[in-house]
């Protein structure tokens, strides 16, 4: 598990459980800062002195191995585990070179010592900014609210009126703050990895340009290189769309706090300040409490929690409520009171303080067993009854809107991502969902609507279901295959799930993802690619029923889900899955990464305006049938400069038949034996399929880096190193 999201619903009840989520984060971001900073000493250290080369190269190298990412939420996407491996993968290298070391290029300060050291002060600096302000506006309304608390009920109404509204202009302006410091927080914990791996790729070619064998190593090299790139890419373009989403989900709960409450397991919960009373003559004191009262069991928990203290949470306390007394201030020196008695503790009363009038009028009607006044703390989501259907005439528009699309605008560059004005959008889906204007709309012959207008219309129609296409029950066991499994088994749980899909359902996504495939195949045209149109389509085809930050870290398994749909559409669409396809469950176990492999689908490849380059030995052109998949995304930030097409890389990297011939590093010694410690499915005619337990014999070393070779059930194979453990 990594750390845990940060809902900006909990910035308005400030809990002590959030702010020891915030201490993590913040801790983590520490610890990057720390990592940074040492990195980038290493990497002065490097082009100081050539005899201290070996050295230095040695402690970065160890420096990168011992680093990990942390993540949010209970899963990451293979590209984000790619990332994650590729500090390992780093270090590796690192060791290689140590062997052959040269002259260190001068130009390690421009790819490395300046986008780490730019990344820390921009990004970790105005982290720390924010944490500053955050940190002096939480002592700021706590000493307000207790200045506040304190002021006698005697004062006169006016002076009361007026300190009340101050309390809440000083609270409002600490709600925004909050939503803007745990906002920031997770994005750079997003940002960070792609933002950090980026210029260590760049410096890790330089390193190859200036060593004496450095051509053969970053031959070696290359492939691994050009795969993290497209890594890289993917997570960065899922960034951006989950940031659109969280910002989204930020501004509603802004303007409407109270409606994006999460539901949890109390009725109510929150901040009361209870009455300590003291042996005379010291009177009685008034200790913050952070109170959660279940309606059902009338079970009242309260924690001694304060702010400006450290945060420390102090022991708890629970009882059984009986009854619930609202405190008026002829008795009592302190506004908003109210009085419970403990079921435990008959005859002695607890008294309490809201902080505010209103707030004791909902602590009092939710203890009192009454029906609230406020709205529920479950929000339910409805959708509008009337719109778009999955009726004949829904799918009429959707039929015309992909024809129109296929027959106009398929090599139309950014196709689903360039959107149309706003205006013209609803108005095209106005005369589309229109039964009379839109039978005689032929969107195939007329030039009057633009093509980005009709894609924009179609996304804003499928939208506008009253539940996503791929359904709010079925979301959850969608989204778990991405999260876990070999790619085959990804593919027949999404396989066996589209099968529970209600049949009109299953009938408009085949007609769609039909149609996306034929868009993805226009890639080098359009820019479409499979990964680029997961993107567009997952938030459109699948929606969790209660909008979170939790759930939206997911949105790049929609994206994930879409994408298997598409590069498997014949497969999925041609009809159900096997009987010996079980049920998908929930996430299992996953094995750890597989080194990867210099062979490899031929995919074109996109290439980052750096110091990279690709050997390109001739200029012929790709051919118009290449695979396109979620490897090789485009997006404005990259450049596609050249493309893997010439023969030596068909020839080096395409993967072949089971009868390759693979070279094994020799041995004096006898092959040994290991046992599989994690099952593995294998991806490719010369690996190896196993499961937990069994036993490899005559096991070697292979030329694969981080493969072995041996033997199971007397076929010959390709083992990953990781999966198993000598005996």
């Amino acid at each position: 598990m990594g750390l845990q999201p940060l809902e900006f619903s909990d910035c308005y009840l400030d809990s002590p459980w959030l702010r020891e989520r915030i201490r993590a984060h913040e801790l983590e971001l520490d610890r990057t800062n720390k990592f940074i900073k040492d990195l980038v000493k290493d990497g002065k250290n490097l082009i100081a002195a050539t005899k201290s080369l070996s050295t230095a190269q040695r402690k970065f190298a160890h420096s990168l191995r011992d680093f990990k990412f942390e993540f949010i939420g209970d899963a990451e996407t293979d590209d984000e585990r790619c990332i994650d491996a590729s500090l390992q993968e780093f270090s590796n290298f690192l060791q290689n070179l140590e062997e052959q070391r040269e002259i260190m290029a001068l130009s390690v300060t421009e790819t490395l010592i300046k986008p780490l050291e730019r990344f820390r002060k921009e990004q970790l600096g105005a982290v720390k900014e924010e944490k500053k302000k955050f940190d002096k506006e939480t002592d700021k309304n706590y000493s307000n609210l207790d200045k506040h608390l304190n002021m006698s009920s005697k004062k006169k109404e006016p002076q009361l009126q007026e300190a009340d509204v101050q309390v809440e202009q000083n609270r409002q302006h600490f709600y925004e703050l909050s939503l803007e410091y745990v906002c920031k927080l997770q994005e750079i914990q997003e940002r960070k990895k792609f933002e950090f791996v980026e210029p260590m790729l760049a410096f890790f070619q330089g390193i190859f340009t200036f060593y004496h064998q450095g051509y053969e190593l970053a031959k070696d090299f290359n492939h691994y290189k050009l795969e993290l790139q497209i890594n890289i890419q993917n997570t960065r373009n899922r960034f951006e769309g989950t940031r659109s989403e969280v910002e989204e989900l930020m501004r509603k709960i802004r303007k409407s706090p109270q409606e994006h409450k999460r539901a949890g397991p109390f009725t109510m919960e929150g901040y009361l300040y209870v009455q300590e009373k003291r042996p005379a003559p010291f009177g009685s004191s008034w200790v913050k409490h952070y109170c959660m009262y279940k309606k059902e069991t009338k079970t009242f928990s309260m924690f001694p929690y304060e702010h400006r203290s450290g945060g420390k949470i102090g022991e708890g306390e629970n009882f059984t409520l009986k009854y619930c007394l609202k405190r008026n201030t002829d008795t009592i020196d302190r506004r908003f009171c109210f009085d419970v008695e403990a079921s435990e503790r008959p005859g002695l009363l607890i008294t309490m303080q809201a902080s505010s009038e209103e707030d004791r009028l909902l602590w009092m009607e939710v203890l009192g067993g009454k029906e609230s006044r406020f709205l529920s703390l479950s929000r339910s989501i409805t959708r509008s009854e009337g719109g778009a259907q999955l009726d004949q005439h829904g799918f009429a528009v959707v039929k015309n809107c992909i024809n129109a699309i296929e027959s106009r605008g398929i090599n139309d560059q950014g196709l689903y991502r360039v959107v149309g004005v706003s205006s013209k959008v609803q108005r095209l889906l106005s005369l589309l969902m229109d039964v009379k204007t839109g039978c005689d709309l032929d969107l195939s012959v007329t030039e009057e609507w633009e093509v980005k207008t009709i894609t924009s219309a179609l996304k804003q129609y499928l939208r506008s279901l009253p539940e996503p296409l791929m359904t709010y029950e079925l979301h959850e066991q969608f989204i778990n295959p991405a999260k876990s499994g070999s790619p085959e088994s990804r593919v027949n749980a999404v396989h066996f799930l589209v099968y529970k899909l209600p049949e009109k359902n299953k009938e408009m996504l085949h007609l769609l993802i039909k149609h996306l495939a034929n868009v993805s195949s226009h890639a080098k045209k359009n820019l479409m690619t499979v990964a680029n149109l997961g993107v567009v389509f997952g938030p459109t085809l699948m929606r969790p029923q209660e909008e979170t930050v939790a759930a939206i870290m997911d949105l790049k398994f929609q994206n994930i889900v879409v994408e298997i749909l598409i590069e498997n559409h014949e497969k999925i669409f041609s009809g159900p899955p096997d009987e010996s396809v079980i049920e998908p469950t929930s996430i299992s176990p996953r094995a750890p990464p597989r080194q990867s492999r210099r062979q490899r689908s031929k995919r074109p490849v996109a290439v980052y305006n750096l110091c990279l380059e690709i050997d390109n030995d001739n200029n012929n052109s790709a051919k118009e049938d290449t695979p396109t998949g979620s490897m090789d995304s485009l997006s404005p930030s990259l450049t596609p400069l050249a493309m893997c097409t010439n023969p030596s890389y068909e020839k080096n990297h395409l993967i072949g038949d089971a009868t390759e011939v693979l070279e094994w590093v020799a041995s004096d010694l006898p092959g040994r034996k290991a046992k599989a410690v994690y099952p593995c499915e294998a991806e490719h005619s010369s690996e190896l399929s196993f499961q937990v337990g069994e036993i490899f014999e005559n096991v070697h070393i292979s030329r694969e880096p981080g493969w072995l070779e041996g033997t199971l059930n007397g076929r010959r194979g390709l083992i990953p190193q990781n999966y198993v453990q000598f005996l």
